[in-house]
């Protein structure tokens, strides 16, 4: 498989990553929302990509049918039986990855993150990224802050004394105000415990909901929430040292979120933004 080089803009190397739930396969018509978001996808080109509601056990490769040639793919790992899924592809190779069970008995038999070191080209080098999964049900705040907690510690105990960027995406399912991602963004701890993410679209745009489940899309009144008032709930976060983020956000915006030709592609809008690493990294100068 040929390694694409990273793109530059403005003279510098930029990471593009992009977090999309695409509403699984068994509803609103996916050959019709297949062909809107295929195009879409290819077209931006992400680098690092995460997909929710992934369908599985079908022998066909569900990415590579999005995404296109060039991704090495893994999957979330899911229980026996399951039908829908997700996935992190990458341009480049893993070179460790690493399950997190995020399972919150008695009322989260099953969920899992995942966590993928990727060695990417200078300027960036080794990064992790980390695929999270969260309970999507009202009323379960607490096993999504369990779920943060659990997921924040795995990724600060395998970070421990390495140089190494770290972004976490996907579809948490609870809003930029809420306790699992105020502990995310360092507005908060929780069990005793602390971290602090840069969330890409705040970088961006201050004060803008930027809802990516919204009952503007019919997919979502036509869903399993037909009573849906609209919030931001999928999530690119760039973990932060002592001084700030390791990665600069040079863009963030969605993608996939207006119809063609009468078609959504999805329940959800997707997120991508374009990181880049500091002309000046945060922390004291030597």
């Amino acid at each position: 498989m040929t390694e694409r080089a990273l793109r530059v803009a403005d003279g510098q190397a930029v990471l593009r990553v992009l977090t999309f739930n695409l509403l699984s396969s068994d509803h609103a018509d996916w050959e019709r929302r297949h062909e809107v978001a295929r195009p879409q996808l290819r077209e931006r080109g992400p680098d690092v990509v995460v997909l929710q509601e992934t369908t599985v056990g079908t022998g066909v490769e569900q990415a590579t049918e999005l995404l296109g040639p060039g991704y090495h793919v893994t999957d979330l790992p899911t229980r026996p039986g399951d039908s829908v899924g997700a996935v992190l592809a990458s341009r480049w190779p893993f070179r460790d990855l690493r399950k997190v069970d995020l399972r919150v008995p008695p009322r989260v038999p099953s969920a899992a993150a995942l966590v993928a070191e990727v060695e990417l080209p200078a300027p960036f080098g080794p990064s992790l990224f980390i695929h999270h999964s969260a309970a999507y049900q009202f009323g379960y705040a607490r096993e999504r802050e369990a779920q943060a907690v659990t997921c924040a510690r795995f990724v600060e105990d395998h970070m421990a004394g390495r140089d190494a960027h770290a972004v976490l995406l996907g579809d948490f399912n609870d809003t930029p105000d809420s306790s699992s991602l105020r502990f995310w963004t360092g507005r908060q701890s929780l069990e005793g415990f602390c971290v602090a993410y840069q969330d890409a679209w705040e970088a961006v745009h201050p004060g803008s909901a930027g809802h990516t489940f919204s009952p503007e899309n019919p997919l979502v009144s036509a869903g399993q929430m037909p009573l849906e008032v609209g919030r931001r709930i999928d999530y690119i976060l760039v973990r932060s040292g002592n001084h700030g983020p390791s990665l600069e956000i040079a863009d963030c915006r969605q993608v996939c979120n207006a119809p063609i030709n009468g078609v959504w592609a999805s329940d959800h809008f997707g997120l991508m933004a374009d990181l880049r690493v500091p002309v000046h990294p945060p922390g004291p100068r030597t």
